[in-house]
């Protein structure tokens, strides 16, 4: 088991203050205490999400959103058979043990319980996400040159495998079986790879014949798309749980589902605030901000092709702006800045490699 003291948060601190450990913790829960260390509660990413959802803002504290009733097991009255129980029955990421006052003295983690079983995850879903996955493979990948110079972006190596068979992998893991690739730049050797290799899915090489920009080259899969679809840039993977994605956009009627990563940006120094005079009306020392980025994973229904002309060139940003115009409902789904991996440039990519060196260790 590993030390405690990392999981362990005050009610009154910031729910920002919240989400900053929870991205310096390998763990996707807090454990909320009082001054004497006993258990009050617990906070996850999801209680945080709903609260942002609910409210829109992130302006609060932990006591505003914990779970006053976690499940937890008691120093000396269980075992490893109960420990099981509890979390498939609960589906829960973490277990707090406390004493018989209720004081936390440790926690048992899903990841630790169940190290070995990488397919068993705490997901509350049941079933295949029987719904296909289109990934946008047909970039220069410029910021990876001179890489990219020889190789498509997709076949750049994570691990033992290219970057767009991780994420495959990644959704077959939530049982997606139905794949589109839609390539330009060097396509013929992404196919040739997939052609070269085994695999349990079926997957469909879509070409263009010109580009046409981040959304443009989805009005190809017209005639092959049925209901709702994701898709995901061929350079990141998102680690959340896709059938609750699925569920939220479903409930929610949304067209449309962009998924974003919550990013923290400290500024290193005072931000002086002025009148149009002149005159210093205050200053904040190295403040901190949060903000909702897009990370290039989205939900879609059908009906948003029915938005790109064909051959029209036309990027993400610019196709959401059109749904909402036209009063379409248009949802965001929030995951922590620690769930979402960007193989786009190398400073990324390395880190990117040492996050999911992380996760295959599981």
């Amino acid at each position: 088991m590993k030390s405690k003291k990392r999981l362990l948060i005050h009610p009154d601190e910031t729910i920002k203050g919240a989400m900053k450990k929870l991205n310096e913790t390998a763990e996707k829960t807090l454990l909320v205490v009082d001054n004497l260390g006993k258990l009050l509660g617990t906070v996850t990413d999801g209680d945080i999400r709903r609260f942002v959802l609910k409210y829109g803002h992130l302006n609060g504290k932990v006591k505003d959103l914990y779970n006053p009733n976690p499940v937890t097991l008691i120093e000396g009255n269980f075992n490893a058979e109960l420990v099981r129980k509890l979390f498939l029955e609960h589906r829960v990421e973490l277990i707090p043990i406390t004493d018989k006052r209720g004081h936390v003295i440790d926690y048992i983690s899903w990841s630790e319980f169940f190290k070995g079983e990488k397919k068993l995850t705490p997901s509350r879903w049941r079933g295949d996400l029987n719904i296909p996955v289109v990934i946008m493979a047909g970039g220069k990948g410029t910021r990876l040159k001179p890489f990219t110079k020889v190789f498509p972006k997709p076949l750049i190596p994570v691990g033992d495998k290219p970057m767009i068979e991780t994420i495959i992998d990644h959704f077959r893991n939530f049982g997606v079986s139905r794949f589109y690739v839609i390539v330009n730049y060097k396509g013929y050797l992404i196919e040739t790879y997939f052609n070269g290799i085994a695999k349990d899915y079926q997957i469909e090489f879509i070409y263009e014949k010109k580009y046409l920009g981040t959304a443009g080259s989805l009005k190809l899969l017209e005639e092959k798309i049925e209901g709702d679809f994701i898709v995901s840039n061929c350079d990141i993977l998102v680690n959340a749980d896709f059938p609750e994605i699925l569920d939220f956009h479903r409930k929610n009627g949304a067209i449309f589902t962009s998924v974003t990563a919550f990013q923290h940006y400290k500024i290193p120094y005072g931000v002086v605030k002025t009148k149009p005079s002149g005159l210093i009306e205050d200053i904040e020392e190295k403040p901190e901000y949060v903000f909702q980025i897009n990370t290039g994973v989205y939900l879609l229904r059908r009906k948003v092709l029915d938005y790109i002309k064909p051959d029209e060139y036309l990027d993400m940003p610019v196709l959401i702006k059109r749904l909402i115009e036209n009063g379409e409902k248009v949802f965001a789904y929030p995951v922590q800045q620690s769930q979402y991996v960007d193989f786009g440039q190398w400073d990324e990519y390395k880190r990117a490699l040492k996050i999911l060196e992380d996760l295959w260790n599981v």
